[in-house]
């Protein structure tokens, strides 16, 4: 009778642990899948909404952006985007190509210069086909869409229409610097040449980060 009793007690003991045991697996996988959810979310995303742009340069100009056109609206981050755009130039555009950009952060209702850190920001840039070639090695095929429809990644540019119609593209994550935060922007930048100014094109738009 008392090996009988003790044997169910001993089995009792052993379902409470594995029950307890059971119960406290289910509970960390649960913990678990709610963690990696909340990760998922915590995500870094970039957004840049309310974008416009306009020609800044004088009547004259050879060099004219005739239509830039981005979508969705705001555009995220990673994420994919569809442009569109067409120029003009009635000259060649040939080495060096000097730019200067002039970056602004709309602060308390006043625009404040966002001076050049690591060669971004309010930057002069002496030659402009020079960063084409960094980005782009000469001798390398242009990316698409660009080789599709034959539009040059290298100076010189002839002078000419350039059309991109609608394509498609994928922007990868990337690291904002430091002093690129939330807000209103505006940059502005001036192409020339041996002194003369070449084109001009000013950008407005805003960015918001969850990181």
């Amino acid at each position: 009778m008392y090996i009988k009793e003790a044997q169910i007690q001993i089995g009792k003991s052993q379902y409470l642990l594995l029950a307890k045991s059971v119960t406290s697996l289910g509970s960390d996988l649960i913990n678990t899948e709610v963690n990696c959810a909340l990760d998922f979310e915590k995500t870094p995303t970039v957004k840049i909404f309310g974008f416009s742009w306009e020609n800044c340069g004088k009547p004259d100009d050879p060099a004219v952006l005739k239509t830039l056109t981005l979508s969705p609206d705001p555009i995220t981050v990673p994420g994919d985007l569809k442009a569109s755009a067409s120029g003009n130039t009635t000259v060649e555009l040939a080495a060096p190509l000097a730019v200067n950009v002039t970056l602004e952060k709309e602060v308390a209702g006043f625009w404040v210069k966002v001076p050049c850190v690591e060669e971004i920001g309010s930057c002069h840039y002496a030659d402009g086909c020079d960063l084409l070639n960094q980005l782009i090695p000469p001798g390398q095929d242009c990316p698409e869409p660009l080789h599709t429809y034959g539009i040059p990644c290298h100076c010189p540019f002839k002078a000419g229409m350039y059309t991109l119609p609608e394509s498609d593209f994928y922007l990868p994550d990337i690291d904002l610097p430091y002093w690129l935060t939330n807000g209103h922007y505006r940059v502005q930048g001036v192409l020339g040449a041996m002194g003369k100014e070449l084109g001009c094109l000013k950008i407005t738009f805003a960015v918001h980060s969850n990181n």
